[in-house]
């Protein structure tokens, strides 16, 4: 049986900006007020990115809103989350980090099984001319399937 899935939040701007390659699941260490905040879908990632500190990964420029009803013991909107994964997993990417020239982007945030998972992906910055084509591309994909039911 498949675990359900709940997606709080998808970080779009990371498949314009980035040809993505291998994705991860990681874990987050979060509190309780951002827990309830994140279930709400008040989640950001546009501009969020992951990095290694020593033997750790960890989340940064995640915006999530503060919980409404969490008075003086809710949580910092933008601070950094500790992410969860084996350690060979972490070694994998901090290699690939530091030969390659990747970095590590958050792509979405969801629910599985009532864990709040991030799904991280290894990704290279896009130049223009590529972010032009892809768009071409979008395009004329449109164009196709709105001609193809104009003609049934």
């Amino acid at each position: 049986m498949e675990p359900a899935l709940k997606i709080l939040c998808d970080n779009r701007r990371a498949r314009h900006d980035y040809h993505l390659s291998e994705r991860f699941e990681a874990g987050m260490v979060l509190m309780g007020t951002e827990v309830k905040a994140a279930r709400a879908g008040r989640i950001q990632l546009v501009d969020a990115f992951a990095d290694l500190k020593g033997e750790e990964l960890w989340l940064f420029n995640a915006h999530i809103s503060h919980y409404t009803f969490g008075n003086r013991y809710n949580h910092e909107p933008v601070r950094p989350r500790k992410l969860l994964l084996h350690r060979e997993e972490i070694r994998k990417l901090s290699v690939k980090i530091r030969e390659r020239g990747f970095t590590l982007v958050p792509t979405k945030l969801y629910l599985k099984n009532g864990v709040i998972k991030c799904e991280i992906a290894l990704a290279k910055g896009k130049k223009l001319h590529d972010k032009r084509e892809a768009e071409r591309k979008r395009e004329k994909d449109a164009e196709a399937r709105a001609a193809l039911r104009r003609s049934r």
